[in-house]
């Protein structure tokens, strides 16, 4: 039987996640959104609200999707939150809740969505990491800490659930372009943006074409990452 091409994105109310769910639509697949507040536009099927470090609500809002539009194929996870704090002023709640939405937001998702992909038989998942996972930041360990745990865990989810014919990867953007980023980021620095390569932030569509690759047609990789970082990490 032939279903259609069933995707998951959370955080899919603004940034990379809006421009991968809008990515994913324009390619021919059914987006159910997952975010905290609605979503609207003509690129979803479905829009859910819940917040990703919830589990029950993500278990409740990925059964929707199972029930509304049919076994889901893809899974990909953007939501996230962003800070920048030296680390002697992190707080435990404000580390807690870095872990809660990056690496449970990803735990949360699949461990919902898992099921239904083995049901339609196999899938693809792609997390949302970032290169300070890889290269670190300064004010940033929080953040970096739990993204760098998502690079272990798609990592750990690739070799476990290859039998089951699902697919687990990452995407570890640089600085990009959207409005997680304020006006007065350093990223958006001149004298950063000259540091870097290719002189410019990467941008959210650019992100959205690498998650899709890895989702729909780089079938040969599992447990990857790929870092579109305008070289700031090489």
């Amino acid at each position: 039987m032939n279903h259609p091409r069933i995707a998951v994105v959370t955080g899919a109310g603004s940034g990379i996640g809006a421009r991968i769910a809008q990515e994913l639509h324009a390619h021919g697949w059914q987006v159910a959104g997952i975010d905290r507040q609605p979503v609207i536009g003509d690129h979803l099927a479905l829009s859910l609200v819940a917040d990703v470090s919830d589990a029950e609500k993500v278990r409740q809002a990925v059964g929707l999707v199972h029930r509304e539009l049919g076994p889901i194929e893809g899974l990909v996870t953007a939501a996230g939150h962003y800070a920048i704090t030296p680390v002697e002023a992190i707080t435990p709640d404000e580390w807690q809740r870095m872990l809660r939405v990056h690496l449970g937001g990803l735990f949360n998702a699949a461990r919902a969505a898992v099921p239904s992909m083995i049901e339609r038989g196999g899938g693809s998942i792609v997390a949302i990491s970032s290169e300070l996972a890889i290269g670190g930041g300064d004010g940033e360990a929080h953040y970096a800490a739990a993204k760098g745990a998502i690079i272990g865990l798609v990592r750990s989810l690739a070799a476990e659930l290859a039998p089951q014919n699902i697919r687990v990867n990452s995407v570890a953007p640089g600085p990009t372009d959207t409005p997680l980023l304020a006006p007065d980021s350093p990223w958006r620095d001149p004298a950063y943006l000259a540091t870097l390569p290719t002189r410019r932030l990467a941008r959210p569509e650019e992100i959205a074409a690498t998650a899709r690759y890895l989702l729909q047609e780089a079938t040969f990789c599992t447990g990857e990452v790929i870092s579109p970082n305008s070289g700031a990490v090489i």
